[in-house]
């Protein structure tokens, strides 16, 4: 319990100090330039997903990064299946759950007009990603504190969609901004 409550507040804190203070914004496609997305490696969709985000982008000339959340157990045998610069793994964080130093400068370095998290519950060390971010658009299937996406797309009512399901949404989404 104080073990909790310790590791809570050092969160808040470093949430409070290194939050981006960047004003966000609704972007139609023609003025999105770059994008990062987050995705979760533990969807059975996450490939499929992952190569139409890239699609799609790239129809719009529209460079971007993919981040990878990788929380699995894996053991000396086991290897990413993923890109290790865009990976968050349990070893990229430190003792109250921030992502290292090099993985968060691989996103500021991209410097993305949008970011997309397609995580139905992001954990805190993705909360972390997102709110450090410097985009001028956010968004993202559930709402932080603070609102911190300028657009929610919930899943309807009682069933859970995947995060390609999700992206498709967005997809379409994105598309009816004039």
């Amino acid at each position: 319990m104080i073990k909790e409550a310790f590791i809570d507040f050092f969160r808040r804190q470093s949430l409070k100090r290194h939050s981006s203070s960047n004003q966000t914004e609704i972007l139609p496609i023609s003025r999105i330039k770059s994008y990062a997305a987050i995705i979760d490696v533990e969807d059975p969709t996450y490939d499929t997903c992952k190569t139409a985000i890239i699609n799609f982008f790239r129809r719009y000339e529209i460079n971007g990064i993919i981040f990878f959340q990788d929380f699995r157990d894996i053991g000396n045998g086991d290897r990413l299946i993923t890109s290790i610069q865009t990976t968050i793994t349990k070893k990229d964080l430190n003792w109250y759950g921030r992502p290292s130093d090099y993985k968060l400068k691989v996103l500021a370095e991209r410097d993305p007009d949008i970011l997309i998290c397609l995580l139905n519950d992001p954990s805190y060390p993705m909360e972390y990603l997102i709110r450090t971010s410097g985009a001028r658009f956010k968004i993202g299937r559930k709402q932080l504190g603070g609102d911190v996406f300028d657009v929610v797309l919930r899943d309807p009512g009682d069933k859970t969609l995947s995060q390609l399901e999700s992206f498709n949404a967005v997809k379409d989404f994105l598309l009816k901004i004039k």
